[in-house]
């Protein structure tokens, strides 16, 4: 039980949330995206509104909706809900959760949902600490993860609980979920009379790349650095929002899910003669911070086996690329400034001087 001064403090923090705090879903009417798994209809769904959900784990990508299902859960369900963050939490904090439990199912013969939040972060005698609660039903536990359960998560616990995959949000669910938050004034920022413009809108529904988190920090940042007009119209045009998104967040991972997927996105972009599309998912994992030999690797073998004797010329050069790229390294970024002199257009990393120091020829 919370006292007076906890209770304040739990409201002034719901209300200094981060936009995509306070806009959570509180239900599947408010949800969006994820049909396939909660639409009406859905197995899951009628599990949890009959308050019968077997032991779960949400996998999905960042802001696709895991927290946001588990505290629905924990609105609708009767059952006891203790949410922890594997971040932060530890082998006590698990102990402490499952004898409360215990003492909850004798005494009110009520149950209790664990919540683990990042469960991938918990290590394999974490993760076994709670293997045989979950077994003989002492908690019913629901992990979220962005990682690949396989590959995070003990296969016993793993055998012990159903994986449900989650969908990034498309960008349609994403402009509505960021419409809604324009015209809440009691959770969004209905009250601060915000204005976004259409190709506004476009740009941060396009780079926040599925992930509603972003989408609406990146919205609340823009609105707060906006001073209203006369008629106390915040205005927010494309220029604010592209300073406040800055670039879209790539999603990558150097040794898990995400890596082995845009590898084998590179491999068949390839195969089906795209040049395009391989060029595309080259720069995408070179630009995500993806390690330059690796790749170059990758189009070794590439070269060596797909392409063989088709064109000979291919493992040359593909050797040479990669040879390049262990002697010299990538090559740095050249950054192009406007000189005063008129004329001149070199690339050049120095600053900007009040008179051009080029004497290249394109002056």
């Amino acid at each position: 039980m919370m006292d007076l001064f906890e209770h304040h403090r739990e409201e002034q923090l719901e209300q200094e949330a981060p936009l995509a705090a306070r806009m959570r879903p509180r239900s599947f009417a408010e949800f969006v995206g994820q049909e396939h798994l909660v639409g009406e209809g859905r197995v899951l769904r009628k599990s949890i509104e009959a308050d019968q959900l077997p032991s779960i784990i949400f996998w999905g990508p960042p802001g696709s909706g895991k927290t946001t299902l588990a505290y629905i859960i924990a609105n609708i369900t009767k059952s006891h809900f203790s949410p922890i963050s594997a971040v932060s939490a530890g082998v006590a904090d698990l102990r402490r959760i499952v004898e409360e439990a215990k003492e909850r199912r004798g005494m009110y013969q009520q149950r209790t949902i664990l919540f683990i939040d990042e469960i991938h972060r918990f290590n394999k005698a974490q993760q076994d600490a709670v293997l045989p609660f979950v077994e003989n039903g002492t908690v019913t536990l629901i992990g979220a993860t962005t990682e690949n359960p396989s590959f995070e998560v003990i296969s016993p616990l793993l055998s012990r609980c159903r994986v449900f995959t989650l969908n990034p949000l498309t960008e349609e669910q994403v402009r509505l979920l960021v419409q809604r938050a324009l015209e809440d004034e009691e959770r969004g920022l209905g009250k601060l009379k915000v204005e976004l413009d259409a190709k506004a809108l476009e740009h941060l529904v396009i780079m926040s790349n599925g992930d509603v988190r972003v989408a609406l920090n990146a919205l609340e940042m823009a609105t707060l650095a906006t001073q209203p007009d006369k008629k106390g119209k915040r205005r927010l045009s494309l220029s604010t929002i592209e300073d406040a998104l800055q670039h879209r967040a790539l999603l990558y991972d150097k040794a898990g899910e995400e890596h082995y997927n845009l590898i084998s996105a590179l491999h068949k972009s390839l195969r089906g003669s795209d040049p395009d599309a391989a060029l595309y998912w080259l720069a995408r994992m070179l630009e995500a911070g993806e390690d330059p030999l690796y790749v170059a690797r990758r189009l070794v073998r590439f070269a060596s086996e797909d392409v063989g004797m088709a064109d000979p010329q291919a493992l040359t050069v593909a050797v040479a690329a990669q040879q390049a790229v262990h002697f010299v390294g990538m090559p740095a970024k050249a950054i192009r400034y406007t000189w005063p002199t008129p004329g001149c257009s070199r690339m050049c990393s120095r600053p900007a001087t009040s008179q051009c120091p080029c004497t290249c020829e394109t002056r």
